[in-house]
């Protein structure tokens, strides 16, 4: 009894635990919804199944032959069972009443779906039903009947052995003898079963829209002509084998039903297997292009509408592959912009140069991100200053790891088409206290990515502060410290409180430690996409959330999908394996295989205080629709959402990826085409990872001008190549799709041109380099070897970075970041070379304004728009770099002027160029980076001021 008491008490502390956190955060009507539907589905299934399976039980009995003559056998039966009679007939129908209400309760949310259901307006070409149908009525309605004839048949089965056990049913011989009650009973419930399954196999015709076929999913020529009649007929001798057993009931004779019931399994055979069979070995094979064809149509505009590509505008693009002079002249504005700080390398380098304390930590991918700098949109990296609590090694204390090593500090943020002169990161937003172009925000990461599992905040009115804010002074000395003033997460203020969380966490400092107060707060449940999750469990979430400053608060952004798997004709997709790269490892979904999806909601989560909000982004779509009225007032209008945060939020990466994996087929719009198959796309493996690894190329955000646009926008983008057929592989491009990511930042309303889906398709007879080829053309050219190969030298390492496709000057431009990083303990990557390629030519140098010119012939037309590789007011890293072959130079003779005094002092400025470039090349040779960089420096403050005198 002590021990059900101790077990009901924990069970009691998870679930007040649970309340308290919901309605901290404001949704305790999810989980109360949640509740009182599970209880509701519960009670139906135990009822639903409990109830015929005692009446199947007590029918029997009570109708047994009172002089029935047993054998022994049966005799014995009795006497074993009878002192168990009374608890077997109530018990049996208890547990299986328990194990139906447990089932049910599981498949609330179905329930729930279809009484909330939402028509779509649309219909489907075959049946010309709504298609909420498919998505809302027919899954319930094979849910019911699944239910329903498990109910029945069991019923059945322990009527069955009740009958037998007690007289009723007797086998004498070959005759089997049955009493008129129970030939009543069994023929009722046999008929009810057949009727079940009339209707089953009728509501089996609709989903030959969702089944597989070997061409196209959804009904074909054979399913419309053969199957879908099939089932109508088998449904209808199901549905008269029924009513003859019915009539047995009253007649008492078997004969009928079980010659109807042989006559079934005929029907069943030939109509549900013979017939199709024949319809597609006779018919359809010999002529299965002209046949196919309306049906194949049907899959491809289908597919199309489900995945949202139903409206991609397609583009011929005649890429030139000449790199002509001044052909980027046009496209100044994007060739500025492109973005050559890799996200995925430099983690590194922020962590060595912002990082300041072992506690502090950057995640191993950054984000992509912009800002309106004086003016102008700017893509950015950015990565929030995360708590490591493993940093603290031995000092890892729960007074420490809970109540004084409490959050994060910071966003730090550089400019995406910038380096310093060493290679560095240019940060707009870096620094303990933070600064910089982001104007003043809350920079405290309570909650994040990696917080703690939790910690305890808040300290009485006027207490002394204990959660260390962010380090100062030298060597920490003057460390500062802080007090949460936000409503994060349950209140302890309370003795029970405490004790219930001590049991959550397993930890009875929670409940002894006098720092734990009246003011104290517990915050847990931190990461940004499990909060998310918690407080809306029917959406998908995107596989990339990302922190942005809107209105002097740090926000995560995180990407809803609403998914279905029932769209009538459209194509389902793993999900996982779609959305897997080399950026993303195979993640995984409640429902993987999806042939529908919206991002209906865009969620935001405040990296302070951790408050949730929810916003309907696609108002349109039914399945949230239908949700929202499960879960009224948890999600806000789109009207809701400020214009800063609309300047932030972007085209989710998840969605794109299932798109372009859609339109890897389904670009193909022509039914006798598709058939064919002669003009599939895949996407390219990620050139830069390792050749085994055989994973995607991840899209990339940039800011760009695609054709058809009026100006450069945020976009996503993503390229394509020719499907393998065998052993034989092209790695030409075939196709670029990239989508406007930019929702504009007006409050409430999205940019009209956001979610554009723009398809540039490529000649078939042209060969325009695809990213593989490129790549391998980097590496197999001499000048780009005998360079990297010095880089090489010494303790370094080369790392190539993302290597864009921006669709420019008329044909397609790559551009490649190269990254050199030392081998010691605290090397970090820095950028010091940008390779760049047109066609079949190459440029390699140590910046793209640099590369540019050597590929187009030293007249880009980029400069005038360009900010450069470099940081604003830098002068180059290298001006003595001969544009040609990229190897550093002398600089020369002095430059005289006619002033005595100031060629004097440009011969000396020259001298100290001259031995500041041996210094380069001498660190450049041992591999120290660090010296790399001041000597770069020292060179690049000579030349300016060799200029500056030479100016006056």
């Amino acid at each position: 009894m002590v021990a059900a008491l101790v077990v009901a008490f924990f069970v009691f502390a998870g679930v007040y635990a649970d309340v308290l956190w919901f309605d901290d955060l404001g949704f305790l009507s999810v989980l109360t919804t949640q509740w009182v539907a599970g209880a509701s589905m519960f009670l139906i299934g135990f009822f639903a199944m409990a109830v015929p399976v005692w009446v199947a039980i007590q029918v029997a009995y009570r109708s047994r032959p009172v002089y029935a003559k047993l054998n022994s056998q049966l005799d014995r039966y009795q006497q074993v069972i009878e002192p168990l009679r009374r608890l077997a007939m109530w018990g049996i129908p208890v547990l299986l009443g328990l194990f139906a209400g447990v089932s049910a309760s599981s498949r609330w949310e179905l329930t729930a779906l279809w009484l909330n259901r939402t028509p779509t307006g649309t219909t489907d070409p075959q049946f010309n039903l709504d298609i909420s149908f498919y998505l809302f009525d027919l899954p319930f309605f094979h849910a019911v009947l699944g239910f329903a004839s498990a109910v029945v048949l069991l019923a059945l089965l322990l009527g069955v052995a009740t009958s037998y056990l007690y007289g009723a049913i007797r086998v004498s011989g070959r005759e089997v003898l049955i009493a008129k009650a129970a030939r009543i009973q069994i023929a009722v419930t046999a008929g009810l079963y057949l009727l079940l399954q009339a209707v089953s196999v009728w509501l089996d015709r609709y989903t030959t829209l969702t089944d597989a076929n070997a061409n196209i999913t959804g009904a074909a020529y054979t399913d419309v002509h053969a199957t879908i009649p099939g089932r109508a007929i088998l449904a209808g001798a199901a549905l008269f084998v029924a009513i003859l057993f019915f009539i047995t009931a009253f007649i008492g004779r078997w004969r009928l039903p079980l010659v109807g019931t042989a006559l079934l399994i005929v029907t069943a055979l030939i109509a549900g297997s013979l017939y199709p069979w024949v319809t597609q070995r006779f018919t359809v094979d010999p002529s299965e292009k002209t046949l196919e064809e309306p049906y194949i149509q049907r899959n491809i505009d289908l597919t199309r509408q489900a995945f949202g590509v139903d409206s991609v505008e397609e583009i011929p693009y005649n890429a030139t592959t000449d790199a002509e002079p001044g052909a980027l002249r046009s496209d100044a504005e994007t060739t500025a912009s492109i973005r050559i700080l890799d996200p995925a390398i430099v983690s590194d380098t922020f962590s060595q140069l912002e990082q300041f304390r072992q506690y502090y930590q950057f995640p191993k991918e950054l984000n992509v991100d912009r800002y309106t700098i004086d003016g102008k949109s700017q893509d950015t990296v950015v990565a929030v200053r995360d708590l490591n609590l493993a940093g603290l090694d031995d000092a890892q204390t729960w007074v420490n790891s809970s109540l004084v090593y409490t959050h994060g500090y910071g966003l730090v943020a550089a400019y995406g088409n910038q380096r310093s002169a060493d290679g560095q990161p240019v940060f707009l937003e870096s620094g303990i206290p933070t600064s910089g172009d982001l104007g003043d925000f809350e920079p405290r990461i309570y909650f994040g990515t990696n917080s703690p599992t939790y910690s305890i905040v808040g300290a009485p009115k006027g207490g002394k502060p204990v959660e260390l804010d962010y380090p100062s002074g030298d060597q920490g000395a003057d460390q500062k410290y802080n007090t949460f003033d936000g409503d994060g997460g349950p209140k302890l203020d309370n003795v029970f409180k405490k004790l219930v969380y001590a049991l959550k966490f397993q930890s009875e400092q929670i409940f002894l430690s006098d720092s734990v107060t009246t003011s104290s707060q517990i915050l847990y449940e931190r990461d940004p996409k499990s909060r998310v999750q918690k407080v809306a469990p029917y959406l998908t979430l995107d596989s990339e959330t990302y922190p942005t400053v809107v209105d002097g608060r740090i926000v995560w952004v995180v990407d809803g999908y609403t998914t279905s798997e029932n769209y009538p004709y459209s194509t389902k997709l793993s999900m996982s394996d779609a959305i897997a790269d080399t950026e993303t490892p195979t993640p995984t979904f409640a429902i993987d295989n999806v042939n529908y999806i919206r991002n209906s909601v865009k969620a935001t989560v405040d990296a302070y205080d951790g408050k949730v909000t929810l916003y309907a982004w696609d108002d349109t779509d039914p399945l949230l629709k239908s949700w929202q009225k499960i879960y009224p007032s948890t999600i806000k209008p789109l009207t809701a959402m400020s214009g800063a945060l609309m300047s932030h939020v972007r085209y989710p990466s998840d969605l794109f990826k299932l798109q372009r994996a859609t339109l890897g087929r389904y670009h193909v719009t022509d039914a006798s085409s598709f058939y064919s198959r002669n003009d599939a796309w895949v996407v390219p493996d990620d050139p830069t990872a390792a050749e085994a690894s055989n994973t995607l190329q991840p899209p990339y955000y940039l800011t760009m001008q695609m054709p058809g646009q009026d100006a450069p926008a945020y976009s996503l983008y993503s390229t394509f190549i020719p499907e393998s057929k065998g052993s034989v592989s092209r790695n030409v491009l075939t196709g670029y799709l990239a989508v406007d990511s930019d929702a504009g930042a007006d409050k409430g309303t999205k940019a009209s041109g956001y979610g554009k889906l723009r398809l540039l398709t490529l000649p078939k007879d042209d060969t325009v380099p695809g990213p593989g080829q490129v790549q391998a053309n980097f590496d197999a050219d001499t000048s780009v070897s005998q360079q990297l190969n010095l880089l090489r030298q010494g303790q370094t390492t080369v790392l190539n970075g993302n290597l864009l496709t921006l669709p420019v000057g008329g044909g397609l431009l790559y551009v490649q970041p190269v990254y050199v990083k030392s081998k010691g303990g605290d090397g970090y990557p820095l950028l010091q070379k940008v390779l760049v390629a047109f066609g079949d030519k190459i440029a390699f140098q140590d910046t793209l304004d640099e590369s540019l010119d050597v590929l187009f012939g030293g007249d880009s037309g980029a400069d005038a728009g360009d900010q450069g590789s470099e940081a604003p007011g830098e002068t180059p890293t290298d001006p003595e770099t001969d544009p040609g072959t990229g190897t550093e130079t002398d600089p020369g003779t002095t430059p005289t002027t006619g002033d005595p005094a100031v060629d004097a002092q440009l011969k000396d400025l020259s001298n100290q160029a001259k031995q500041q470039l041996k210094d380069k090349q001498d660190a450049l040779s041992s591999g120290d980076w660090a010296a790399y960089g001041v000597a770069d420096a020292a060179l690049a403050q000579t030349v300016g001021k060799m200029i500056a005198l030479l100016n006056d």
